[in-house]
């Protein structure tokens, strides 16, 4: 059956046009109940969007919830299966404060997962589709890319204490070195080993002006596969009109108790937040009791009312 496209509007062509391009790679689709047990998602309050949840009663006394969130969803629902991997993607409303409004909307949020035995092929294929997801949003796009497993291995460096841990992972977020050095004077950090922290928040630019400079600076921390991982996954833009759209950035960073490996965020022109939010997460799944890896992303389809669509 072919669609007429021109008695859609703009939000629904782009995400007839997302599905689409998720399809064509393998993706199926994702149906989900529009409430779920509150307790999914009081119990990782911190993997979400916004902790406002809408709650009600259900006539069995259980605290339900109206789902703001699919990713939760799809894991706790998903077979623990670890040779067979399962892509899905979602076109599904969630409720929760929409960040164009900062009031609660009924919001249309599209993404995929890619869940199971994963290799570098499928993590590169997963940020292929969010610069292609981008791109079909808006010709002036960017991802931004990181890896919170380096970003973690520099800060064994100086300290394990949780609370300095966490913030310096705020400056870091804010890019305010001057806070850091505070912080490690402060503290009474080792002052070389800081610096090098300092020197990571200060990566900023294409992988291939940015890889070779964190190789040198991680020389000798052991984590020369982590850095190869993430040049495997970028190298997949080489020689593509998205390589220019490909920024490294370590300021982009994820919870490290549900992420680890490569996280990205997704701009476009004329909105000042991440339109696109991804990364690995198989904290997450081992959170929830699941053994398998698990990489995705989701697009905030709420924020392109801001360009008037």
């Amino acid at each position: 059956m072919k669609i007429d496209l021109s008695v859609l509007d703009e939000t629904e062509r782009i995400i007839f046009a997302l599905r689409t391009l998720y399809n064509e790679h393998g993706y199926h689709l994702y149906r989900m109940s529009k409430f779920k047990e509150y307790d999914l998602y009081s119990k990782n309050k911190d993997f979400l969007v916004s902790d406002a949840v809408i709650t009600f009663t259900d006539t069995d006394g259980k605290l339900m919830a109206l789902k703001p969130d699919v990713t939760l969803s799809i894991i706790k629902n998903d077979k623990d299966d670890e040779t067979l991997i399962r892509k899905l993607c979602y076109n599904e409303n969630v409720y929760r404060v929409s960040r164009g409004t900062n009031a609660f909307k009924e919001i249309m949020q599209t993404g995929l997962e890619c869940i199971g035995p994963l290799s570098d092929r499928e993590f590169a294929e997963v940020l292929m589709l969010s610069a292609e997801s981008l791109k079909l949003l808006s010709p002036n796009y960017m991802l931004e890319i990181s890896d919170v497993s380096v970003i973690s291995a520099f800060l064994d460096e100086i300290t394990d204490d949780p609370v300095t841990r966490e913030a310096i992972l705020k400056c870091m977020g804010e890019k305010n070195i001057h806070e850091v050095r505070e912080i490690s004077v402060r503290e009474g950090l080792d002052p070389l080993k800081t610096e090098k922290v300092m020197s990571l928040m200060s990566l900023f630019g294409t992988p291939d002006q940015v890889l070779p400079k964190l190789y040198e600076l991680a020389e000798g921390m052991g984590i020369d596969e982590d850095i190869k991982h993430l040049e495997t996954g970028t190298a997949v833009f080489s020689g593509t009109d998205m390589e220019s759209h490909i920024l490294m950035d370590f300021s982009v960073i994820g919870d490290m108790n549900y992420y680890n490996g490569m996280v990205f965020k997704g701009f476009i022109s004329g909105i000042p937040e991440s339109v696109l939010s991804g990364g690995r997460y198989d904290r997450l799944m081992q959170k929830m009791g699941r053994h398998a890896k698990a990489v995705g992303f989701a697009v905030y389809l709420d924020l392109l009312e801001r360009l008037n669509l």
